[in-house]
C-alpha cells in the first residue's frame, strides 16, 4: 500500500471541505457585518462579500495545494496520521489568521465610518460664530 498517496488523499479530503465550510460560514455571517459597514449601499456590501469569498477560496485552496507535498516518508498508519494532522492543523491556523485579518480590516473600516458619522452635524450651521446679528431698526 502506498501510504504517501493515502496521506495526500486524506489531507485533501479533510482540508478542501473544511475550506468550503469556513468560506460559506464567513460569507453568510459576514454579509450582515458588511451591510452594517456599508449601510448606505447594500449592493456594494454584497459585491464585496462575494469578492472576499472568491479571494478566500483562491488563497486557501492555493495554500492547501502548495502544502500538499510532504518531505517525510509515510510508511504506516501512525506516520500517516502524524503527517495529516500536522498539515490539517497548519491549514486551520492559516484559515483562522486570514479570518481574523479580514475581521480586523473591516472593523477598522466600520469604526472609521462611525467616527465620520459623528463628525457630520445633524443640521447645517445656522449662523457663523462671532458674526454680529444684522441691525434691524
Amino acid at each position: 500500500m502506498d501510504w504517501t498517496a493515502t496521506s495526500y488523499f486524506t489531507y485533501l479530503a479533510i482540508t478542501v471541505p473544511l475550506t468550503v465550510w469556513v468560506a460559506r460560514t464567513l460569507s453568510s455571517n459576514g454579509g450582515v457585518f458588511l451591510q452594517d459597514v456599508f449601510a448606505d449601499n447594500t449592493a456594494l456590501a454584497d459585491a464585496i462579500n462575494k469578492l472576499l469569498v472568491v479571494g478566500f477560496y483562491l488563497l486557501n485552496v492555493g495554500f492547501v495545494l502548495l502544502y500538499l507535498r510532504t518531505g517525510e516518508t509515510v510508511t504506516d498508519l501512525p506516520s500517516l496520521m502524524e503527517v495529516v494532522s500536522l498539515k490539517v492543523g497548519v491549514v486551520m491556523v492559516v484559515l483562522g489568521l486570514i479570518h481574523f485579518t479580514n475581521v480586523y480590516v473591516f472593523n477598522s473600516i466600520r469604526r472609521r465610518v462611525r467616527q465620520e458619522s459623528f463628525r457630520t452635524p445633524p443640521l447645517p450651521p445656522q449662523h457663523v460664530m462671532g458674526a454680529r446679528p444684522a441691525y434691524e431698526g
